[in-house]
């Protein structure tokens, strides 16, 4: 995964079926756009670079989301800007899918993901990145940046129990993730 591939679609403009403006907008995770709750989570998940290597892999692959228990189906087995996908939570009649679109992703020397924004159909609007980034030190970091803000009767009914609910998402994502490194 050393190879440099860097791509960015639609920057700040909104494409057909997404439900925000502000597309890209979690490559800059300084500088979140306003009106939205912001979602920071950063968790260590190894060290060195094979185990970077193993991360980044995890993450693009969907492997990690799908061993944190959610269901992901997609068009493509690796993130790449305009791929479909919709990650399901819950378990039976209470599982939820949300369809989202992968905007941007990142394949460098030493950072690693992508970001999903959400599609029609989604209970929230927003934006996602999922980034594993090799430190100098050799620390291998996961960082999950996100904005987003109720599109759903129901999550605006959830009030502040939802970003609760997606900050527990983003830390179960970075146990699962060292798990999957330490494995």
């Amino acid at each position: 995964m050393t190879r440099l591939m860097n791509s960015l679609s639609g920057a700040g403009h909104r494409r057909p079926g997404l439900t925000y403006r502000e597309v890209g907008a979690t490559r800059t995770p300084e500088a979140l756009p306003e009106r939205y709750h912001h979602l920071r989570h950063s968790a260590v998940v190894g060290h060195g670079r094979a185990a970077f290597e193993t991360a980044g892999a995890a993450v693009t692959t969907w492997r990690m989301h799908r061993a944190s228990g959610a269901r992901v189906r997609a068009d493509a087995d690796r993130a790449a800007p305009g791929t479909r996908l919709e990650v399901a939570l819950g378990a039976g009649p209470l599982r939820i899918g949300v369809p989202c679109e992968v905007i941007w992703t990142a394949y460098e020397e030493d950072r690693i993901g992508f970001a999903y924004g959400t599609l029609s159909g989604h209970p929230e609007c927003g934006e996602e990145s999922f980034i594993v980034t090799l430190d100098p030190d050799g620390t291998v970091r996961f960082t999950v940046t996100a904005f987003s803000r109720p599109a759903a009767w129901y999550t605006r009914l959830g009030g502040p129990l939802i970003p609760v609910l997606q900050h527990a998402y983003a830390r179960l994502l970075g146990r699962t993730l060292a798990r999957l490194v330490r494995t």
